[in-house]
């Protein structure tokens, strides 16, 4: 099933494709643990992401509690290696209703969107979680690449365009991650390739998501902004990078 209709208005966002060598070495048998454990990873760092700014921006201390003990598991999984991922699915719900501080001048569009992803993401961690014990990959600790990093130093430090580029810096990373599945569903076997083209409506919303949060809560128009930031993402997709991640950009040997 082609979805062109679907993936071109994260081309016109991106600014440039990601290389085929990334395609090549993303698609090599002897890579597939490091895409799928630093996907795994990525779904996790999405969901901390949206929390953290609901919680630094949006909600009251109760909000907040309820939000870091519905992560809780997911990360006690991955960071003290505790738990039986199975049991994750039953997990991923909220224990009490999240509403804005009295004081938050953002509200609850901003909250409504971000849990949803945070949601989405969870559901999405649990179903990499089922393909790694699939295909006999165990979960190990592997160092984060510069992409995120590399994108988030270019962050502004008052606010409101702090947050307001922090949501752009999501929409980026939320439509890469879109166009790499994309990218990557017709190199693969028939399993992973159906799970890839499954997650692209729901990354395709939230870059969206993250977006129309960006402009609605600036004071000014963002589209030179997102700009510059077009620029910062493609030059990290598109110069030699030796550490090879989902994220990465043109892979380099090292010599």
């Amino acid at each position: 099933m082609m979805y062109t209709e679907l993936l071109a208005p994260i081309h016109s966002f991106l600014k440039c494709e990601t290389p085929d060598a990334w395609v090549t070495e993303a698609t090599k048998k002897e890579n597939l643990a490091v895409v799928l454990i630093d996907h795994l990873i990525c779904e996790l760092k999405a969901a901390q992401s949206a929390m953290f700014l609901i919680r630094k921006y949006a909600v009251d201390k109760d909000s907040s509690d309820a939000l870091l003990e519905w992560l809780k598991p997911f990360e006690t999984l991955i960071y003290k290696r505790e738990g039986n991922w199975r049991d994750l699915a039953a997990k991923n719900k909220l224990t009490k209703s999240i509403i804005p501080k009295s004081n938050s001048p953002y509200g609850q569009e901003l909250i409504d969107k971000m849990v949803m992803l945070i949601k989405e993401e969870l559901h999405h961690f649990y179903q990499v979680l089922e393909i790694m014990d699939e295909y006999g990959v165990e979960y190990k600790s592997i160092t984060p690449c510069r992409y995120a990093k590399g994108m988030l130093r270019n962050v502004k430090t008052f606010e409101p365009n702090a947050l307001v580029d922090k949501l752009i810096v999501g929409a980026y990373i939320e439509a890469r991650s879109c166009e790499r599945f994309a990218k990557l569903a017709p190199h693969v076997d028939k399993r992973l390739g159906d799970f890839y083209i499954s997650l692209l409506r729901s990354e395709a919303r939230h870059y969206q998501d993250y977006l129309t949060l960006a402009q609605d809560i600036a004071d000014f128009d963002i589209t030179e902004r997102v700009q510059e930031f077009a620029d910062i993402e493609a030059e990290l997709i598109q110069s030699p990078d030796e550490d090879f991640k989902f994220h990465s950009g043109v892979p380099q040997q090292i010599a």
